[in-house]
């Protein structure tokens, strides 16, 4: 029996785009065929009805009855069961959503997403999908390929639409379920829908999720990671004549809770602290503090050549001794469960939208104008480091403030801002950028460290589109589409009351401290103007043989205004109101980049681009199609942040351009027993944007790139109640041309004949190499010789009695090959190499480290190999009642967590099992179901992020949420 979704022309983004939604790996809500358990979904598509079997095109649906069995309750839920797709989070409140290998590898404000989330049809911008709950869904798609001749923006990897179920004038419908699991999970999830008049109905839902968190903190034993929010859409469906369709929609979003975004961390200790963590290993370990920001601006040595033995006196450690922080003393958990930390998460997330639809029928031609509001923020903050600071080393150096406090009058303010009675104080991530100098600060028992990550979009969107629907062999559709978003406030900070110390005390003898007082990276404004003109025409050669032809031409406009302040200028104690306040703000050049002093970096792009696609299908028989397909894909460059301290990074990215080669199958087989569906492909990249992290900033960087693989989706049902779906894929990809980075977790690059320097002024690393390869003596002497200068006083601006040492090695398991480290300036040593340089056989000081050639390298978050089955069995209880267990097994092939590679970046591959068996009533009015996910509470990597040089370069990993398991129970009329 064929099923109609009774989706009106247009009501995704377009006529044509609902006759898009391929095979689904599992969806069968309505009645399936009498001889076989498989449903055949039939949409209506370009002209007519059309079977997703007929549609040309790689695309997985799922249905509200898919979703539910499937336990797909969320997007980390939905990447289990599609070919060539992944899902993570990442670590500044994003996500990425990777579709055959690209993904949102691009990070920053000014980026677009690769693969593009809309929600009927509608583009979001910065969507909450991290935090999404799925409710009252009407169907997911996830459509595999560029994008752009049908849906409103591009798409350079694929689109994921969520079509949410319409109000109906049929009669009154409701349905509700509450399910309750292990972390005290409760889930509630509503729907009542009510027909007004015969042509008038409305919609409400809803859906509240509170759990207790995923983690325990085994400083306080307490839960954290835990879920609070709730989400209600409301709809209109007006009818004003039989040919006219009016949808509104609105719908809140609203999490606040202690999720931790930051999940777990991982590093291998540098016990030289040059590194802080190695790149050998992923352990249970904590970084080397004294290779941080903090730890080398606190240490002796480095307020020693500032102030003399005097100023020294005022450091919290050696950089040959033990780290500040002494995260010696203390163990982290090897349970990725576990973590220890002295700071509560804070986790707030809020979204809007409001849609309002316009269709009209005029018969052979179809109308639709929508328009969308959608504003959406987040602020997130956690424990940075995940460990806990000694509270004996602050107690001392606070005694010590207040016992020299008569020869540096300013440090007793100092002492008055970082502490309170026996309490830490640690300034509050707060605009004005006063901390705790200003009285914006927080105070508690241990010193804190910990980021904050907020930001604010809103977006408009109008689009409109028309269609025909002739009787002859030529159809078209065409459209447009204007955007304008607007992101008022975005910033990322790190505060730790050891910045509080360190720039308190560079700026106590002047009367003041270094602002800010913690570390911001700030977007005040970002802008995004953007249109579309696209269309299809499409032309029937045959009866069986078909054309498709679109084109797109896109314009768009980015305009960002943004700056980055650490310990970046004096800042009077007296200072009130705003940091930027201080006179000697007017010195501040926010970029530096440019000539002059310019408060903010302001920066503007303009790019505009033809893409299009071109299509035949041949339909072989009535049960067999097979379709070539060629399109290209567009994403739009952008704008890198400032930078500080300053590497020679461009100011802006480019496009990123993909030329997509497709061929398909679609078939029904064993009298429809069987369905058989193969996609291979072929992507060729230009300018494929990727991120790293470079002086504590995310930059972007273009490479080309070389993609290829093959899909297969079956679906087999031997008899009426059993039903097996399988899915399997299989990806290759490469960096496809020479592209030189420097490896933040491998300064030497390899090189056995490298120095890794520690920059003790601001916590990055550079690397010294000998001219003449192999004279690994040579670079060592070289900087042995130049620390032995800075110690005697002989560098201008540097005081004497630094202690600085020469040149040692790391330990054998390293990672690295053989390179040796030392502590110093990287600006010294660049102004030394050509004269004491000579001297050794000649010396070349590299500022970011030594390049590697990305060349051959496999792209993020792309698992070779993924496969995936499922089978559930239906037995019949009386006439209308029935039992369904199902068991879900999903695998997916390991990957990198970036696109240097490398062991350390490695994320193995893992298994997901789901089982569930529901019992439904009476015609279906309620059922009742136990579950369990993730059966074998496997606790995978799934994504992972390394952190900034000054930081330590500790890993931060993110895996799938542990076993939950739980009843439910449901009614539906």
């Amino acid at each position: 029996m064929k099923i109609i979704l009774g989706i009106r022309a247009g009501l995704v983004a377009s006529a044509s785009l609902i006759g898009l939604v391929a095979l689904p790996a599992f969806a069968q809500t309505a009645q399936a065929d009498e001889d076989t358990g498989i449903a055949e979904i039939v949409v209506t598509a370009q002209r007519t009805a059309q079977s997703l079997q007929d549609v040309p095109i790689a695309v997985t649906a799922f249905d509200a009855g898919a979703l539910q069995r499937q336990q797909i309750n969320n997007p980390l839920d939905i990447q289990l069961t599609l070919p060539n797709v992944t899902f993570t989070k990442g670590n500044f409140t994003g996500s990425s959503f990777t579709i055959r290998g690209i993904g949102d590898l691009c990070v920053g404000v000014t980026c677009d997403s690769a693969t593009a989330i809309h929600a009927e049809g509608m583009p979001l911008f910065a969507t909450r999908l991290f935090e999404a709950e799925f409710f009252d869904l009407e169907r997911v798609e996830v459509l595999r390929g560029p994008q752009g001749t049908l849906f409103g923006r591009n798409a350079t990897g694929g689109v994921v639409n969520f079509v949410n179920a319409k109000p109906r004038m049929d009669a009154i419908h409701a349905a509700g379920e509450i399910e309750y699991g292990n972390f005290d999970s409760l889930r509630l999830k509503g729907m009542f829908n009510l027909p007004i008049t015969d042509n008038l109905a409305v919609r409400v839902a809803g859906t509240y999720l509170k759990r207790d968190g995923y983690s325990t903190n085994v400083f306080n034993n307490t839960r954290i990671d835990g879920r609070d929010l709730y989400a209600i859409r409301g709809s209109i469906r007006w009818e004003p004549t039989e040919n006219t369709t009016v949808d509104a929609m609105a719908y809140y979003f609203r999490e606040q809770d202690n999720r931790n975004r930051n999940q777990k961390q991982l590093c291998q200790t540098d016990p030289t602290g040059v590194l802080g963590c190695l790149p050998g290993r992923r352990d249970n370990g904590f970084i080397n503090a004294n290779t941080t920001f903090v730890g080398t601006l606190t240490s002796r040595e480095f307020l020693t050549t500032q102030g003399g033995a005097g100023f020294g006196a005022l450091a919290l450690g050696s950089l040959y001794g033990t780290d500040p922080y002494n995260y010696a003393g203390h163990t982290n958990p090897a349970n990725v469960r576990e973590i220890r930390t002295d700071y509560t998460p804070k986790y707030f997330a809020e979204e809007e939208q409001y849609m309002l639809r316009v269709q009209h029928d005029f018969g052979s031609i179809k109308a639709q104008v929508t328009g969308m509001y959608q504003r959406n923020a987040v602020d997130s903050s956690v424990d940075y480091n995940q460990s806990v600071f000694n509270p004996a080393v602050a107690r001392a150096a606070i005694t010590n403030l207040r016992a020299i406090s008569a020869a540096i009058p300013g440090l007793t303010n100092v002492a008055n801002a970082i502490s309170s009675g026996a309490q830490f104080c640690t300034s509050q991530p707060v605009e004005n950028g006063l901390g705790a100098y200003g009285g914006f600060r927080d105070c508690s028992a241990t010193p804190q460290d910990f980021d904050r990550s907020n930001q604010i979009v809103r977006g408009k969107t109008v689009e409109a589109i028309v269609s025909s629907e002739f009787d002859g062999k030529f159809n078209f559709l065409i459209g447009g589409i204007y955007v304008n978003t607007v992101l008022p406030e975005n910033s990322y900070y790190v505060n730790s009351w050891g910045i509080d110390y360190v720039t308190g005390i560079l700026g106590a003898a002047n009367g003041g401290y270094l602002g800010t007082p913690f570390f911001r990276n700030n977007t005040a404004r970002y802008s995004l103007k953007s249109y579309g003109i696209f269309g299809e025409a499409y032309y029937n050669l045959t009866d069986n043989l078909k054309v498709t032809a679109g084109l797109r031409y896109n314009n768009d406009e980015k305009a960002v205004s943004a700056r980055s302040t650490l310990a970046s200028f004096f800042v009077p104690f007296s200072t009130t109101g705003n940091v930027f306040n201080s006179p000697a703000a007017a010195g501040f050049d926010g970029d530096p980049n440019r000539a002059g002093i310019q408060p903010f970096s302001n920066r503007e792009v303009s790019q505009n681009a033809v893409t299009g696609r071109f299509v035949l299908d041949w339909k072989i028989t009535e049960d067999n199609l097979l379709y070539a397909s060629y399109s290209r894909g567009y994403k739009s460059g952008g704008i890198n942040p400032p930078l500080q301290p300053i590497f020679a990074v461009p100011d802006t990215f480019t496009p990123e351009f993909v030329d997509a080669f497709e061929i398909g199958s679609k078939n029904s087989f064993l009298d429809g027993k069987l369905r058989a569906n193969v996609t291979a492909f072929y992507y060729k990249y230009k300018g494929l944007q990727l991120s790293r992290i470079t002086a504590r900033t995310s930059v972007n960087d273009n490479v080309d790139a070389n993609v290829y693989g093959l899909e297969g989706e079956f679906i087999l049902s031997p008899t009426r109640n059993l039903l097996i779906n399988l899915n399997a894929s299989y990806l290759y990809t490469k960096v496809a041309s020479d592209k030189f980075l420097a490896n933040p977790r491998d300064p030497s690059g390899g090189r056995s004949d490298a120095v890794i320097i520690k920059d003790i002024s601001n916590g990055s690393n550079c690397a010294v190499v000998p001219t003449t390869a192999g004279n690994a003596a040579g670079a060592n002497g070289f900087v042995a010789q130049a620390n032995t200068l800075i110690n005697a006083g002989a560098i201008p601006g540097l005081q004497a009695g630094a202690g600085l040492r020469a040149p040692s090695a790391f330990p054998t398991d390293s990672g690295l090959n053989g390179a040796t480290g030392a502590f110093s300036f990287c600006g010294v040593l660049q102004a030394l190499s050509p004269t004491v340089g000579a001297a050794f056989g000649g010396v070349k000081m590299l500022p970011e480290g030594v390049l590697t050639n990305l060349r051959g390298n496999q792209l993020p978050q792309a698992p070779t190999y993924k496969f995936s089955a499922g089978v559930q069995y239906t037995f019949p209880i009386g006439d209308s009642m029935n039992l369904i267990p199902r068991v879900d097994l999903a695998h997916t092939g390991e990957s990198f967590g970036n696109i240097f590679n490398g062991s350390i970046n490695r994320v193995p591959s893992f298994t997901v099992i789901n089982a569930q068996i529901q019992f439904n009533g009476p015609d279906d009015k309620f059922y009742v179901r136990g579950f369990v996910q993730n059966l074998t509470n496997n606790s995978a990597v799934t994504g992972l992020y390394v952190t900034d040089q000054s930081s330590g370069l500790f890993t931060n990993i993110f895996t799938l949420e542990p076993r939950r398991y739980g009843v439910a129970a449901g009614f539906r009329f």
